[in-house]
């Protein structure tokens, strides 16, 4: 019976997802921003997953990638929460540390039509999550103006880089996650709390921490602590939760 149950609770589940699918969003008259959406029936948000490092993820047609990222492995688990994931690339290496192009102009206008695109696509609450060097690219764009802020239902920072800051006037709920373990230099521990502790005291604001699992490779890598490995079901829940109940 166990058995039976089992496979009953997999078959719903796997019914539940459609195959994911490339989305090329137009850009002026360059390259377009892939993207690759991983749907689920009757979805009650979207959410718009920017990786760190250079941001390139080098998307197929097919929606293969051969990059490793935290977002990528564990972008079929938003699914049991009602949630469809969308996995963000970036045409042109966006750089790393003091040298990144994320706030500049070319990649904050892309963010803004992938956005927009989503929005006009399921009218649904559309979120920006970003993980490492991803967290400078959503909090330079909630930083934006209130016209960019009334486009997102909310923020989520994820192994927060230390250049990372939500100014004071925005107002969306704002979700920081860190693994206390996490041993990449620039992307400390304080990062995430500093933007979680600079939060005006009316808005809806939430640090959640994060032990265990493995650290294999560079510290600052997607397979160590930074990139949460192994912890991948508990940091997609952390997310998830905030995001239905916000």
């Amino acid at each position: 019976m166990k058995i039976i149950r089992l496979i009953t609770l997999l078959g719903i589940f796997i019914s539940s997802v459609s195959y994911s699918q490339v989305f090329d969003v137009p850009y002026k008259d360059d390259p377009p921003t892939r993207t690759l959406l991983t749907p689920v029936q009757n979805a009650k948000a979207v959410v718009l997953l920017f990786p760190g490092g250079g941001g390139v993820l080098n998307l197929q047609d097919d929606g293969s990638t051969a990059n490793g990222h935290t977002f990528v492995r564990s972008r079929a688990l938003w699914a049991q929460y009602g949630i469809d994931s969308v996995l963000v690339d970036t045409p042109y290496d966006l750089g790393a540390g003091m040298r990144n192009s994320r706030s500049i102009r070319d990649h904050q206008q892309r963010i803004l039509n992938v956005v927009n695109y989503y929005r006009a696509k399921f009218n649904l609450p559309v979120w920006i999550f970003g993980h490492s060097m991803g967290t400078v690219s959503v909090t330079e764009f909630v930083n934006g103006g209130i016209e960019k802020e009334k486009l997102i239902a909310g923020v989520i920072v994820a192994g927060t880089y230390r250049s990372a800051t939500v100014d004071s006037d925005v107002r969306v709920p704002v979700l920081a996650i860190h693994h206390v373990d996490d041993g990449c230099a620039t992307t400390p521990l304080v990062s995430s709390e500093r933007i979680i502790d600079g939060r005006p005291k009316q808005s809806i604001a939430q640090l959640i921490q994060i032990d265990g699992g493995i650290s294999e490779g560079d510290v600052f890598g997607s397979r160590a602590y930074h990139g949460f490995n192994q912890k991948e079901p508990e940091f997609i829940k952390a997310a998830a939760q905030f995001i239905l109940k916000n």
